[in-house]
C-alpha cells in the first residue's frame, strides 16, 4: 500500500493494452487490471479492417496486443477491481478482493457489456438456446437452424459465422435498411444460407426444455413466429461504468464517459478511453479504441511528467 504507482489501466482490451504500450514508452510505472484479456475481442471471429492483416481472429490480434504490451515490461493484473476511491492527497486507492493498490493516475478503460433485449424468455433460455457468444455457442448448433436479432456489423459478421455450422440462419432486423457495412451485406447477400428478415422485431422466446421459436411483432410469410433451435442476440453493447461513476466521473445520457479531445474526464487524473467513452464520435472499434488508449497515456504522461 505505501508504494505509489503513476498509472493504473483498468481494462485489458486494446484501448488498455495500447495505453500500456504508450505508457510504457513514455517510462510510466504502472499496472494494468484485466480479469480478462481481451474482453469482447476473443469473441470475434474474424476481422478484416485491422491494418497491416487481411484477415485475422479477435482472439489472435489481442493476443499480440499482449505479447507488445509484455514485452515492454507490462504487468497485467487478473484481479477484479472492486472500487476506486480518490484520496486527500490527490492520489487514487485500488480496491481489490484481497489488496490495496494506490496511483496518481488511472484510465479507465473497461469496454462495454452485450445490452439484453429484456423480452420474455430471454432470461429463461440463457444457456439452453440463447447466446451472446457465437464464437463461444455456434458449434453446438451444427445443422440446426438458429436466428441472429440485430442490425449493425457484429449481428453481420455473427451471422456469416453461424453459417460454418447451422445449416440456416435468420437475420432479424427491426430496420428495412440495416446499419452493417456494405462489405458485410454483400457476403449475406451472396451466402444461400442466410435469410433476411427486415422490419421485423422478435417480442417473445419461447420453448419447453431448450428454445424452439421466436415470436415476431409482425407476419411473416403467413406465420407470427419462426422455428429456430438458437437466438443469438447482438443489439449492441453498454458500458460498464459503475467503477467511473462511484468517484463522480461525467455520463452523458447513454451512460458513456465523457471525455474531452485529450481523453481526461471531469474528474483530474482520471482519464478514459475505448468503448466506454464519448470520443471517436462513438465509432466504436478496435483501432478507435486504440486511438484514444494511445492518447489517454499521452495525456497522463504529460500531466504527470511534463508539469
Amino acid at each position: 500500500m505505501n508504494h505509489v504507482y503513476d498509472l493504473a489501466i483498468i481494462g485489458a482490451g486494446p484501448a488498455g493494452l495500447s495505453a500500456s504500450i504508450y505508457a510504457s514508452r513514455y517510462k510510466l510505472e504502472h499496472l494494468i487490471f484485466g480479469a480478462s484479456q481481451g474482453g469482447q475481442m476473443n469473441e470475434i471471429y474474424d476481422l478484416e479492417n485491422w491494418p497491416g492483416e487481411r484477415k485475422i481472429s479477435g482472439h489472435d490480434l489481442i493476443s499480440k496486443f499482449v505479447e507488445h504490451a509484455e514485452s515492454f515490461g507490462a504487468k497485467i493484473n487478473r484481479e477484479s477491481v472492486a472500487g476506486i476511491s480518490k484520496l486527500e492527497d490527490g492520489t487514487f486507492q485500488i480496491n481489490c478482493a484481497k489488496n490495496i493498490y494506490k496511483t496518481r493516475a488511472i484510465i479507465l478503460a473497461m469496454g462495454a457489456h452485450y445490452r439484453k433485449m429484456n423480452i420474455p424468455g430471454e432470461k429463461e433460455f440463457t444457456g439452453r438456446g440463447v447466446s451472446y457468444c457465437a464464437t463461444c455457442d455456434a458449434m453446438f448448433f451444427r445443422e440446426k437452424t438458429v436466428c441472429v436479432i440485430g442490425g449493425g456489423n457484429s449481428a453481420a459478421v455473427v451471422t456469416l459465422e453461424l453459417t460454418d455450422f447451422a445449416k440456416k440462419v435468420y437475420l432479424i432486423t427491426k430496420e428495412e435498411k440495416m446499419s452493417a457495412e456494405p462489405a458485410w451485406l454483400e457476403k449475406i447477400a451472396q451466402n444461400s444460407k442466410i435469410e433476411l428478415v427486415k422490419g421485423t422485431g422478435v417480442i417473445e422466446i419461447k420453448g419447453e426444455a431448450k428454445v424452439e421459436k421466436v415470436v415476431l411483432d409482425k407476419v411473416y410469410n403467413n406465420q407470427n413466429n419462426l422455428e429456430v433451435d438458437g437466438v443469438f442476440i447482438e443489439v449492441g453493447t453498454e458500458p460498464g461504468v459503475e467503477l467511473a461513476q462511484k468517484i463522480g466521473v461525467m455520463t452523458d445520457e447513454q451512460n458513456y464517459i465523457k471525455v474531452k479531445e485529450d481523453m481526461s474526464t471531469n474528474v483530474p487524473g482520471v482519464f478514459a478511453a475505448g468503448d466506454i467513452t464519448t470520443g471517436s464520435s462513438k465509432f466504436r472499434q478496435i483501432i478507435t479504441a486504440s486511438s484514444e488508449g494511445a492518447i489517454s497515456a499521452n495525456s497522463a504522461y504529460k500531466m504527470l511528467k511534463l508539469k
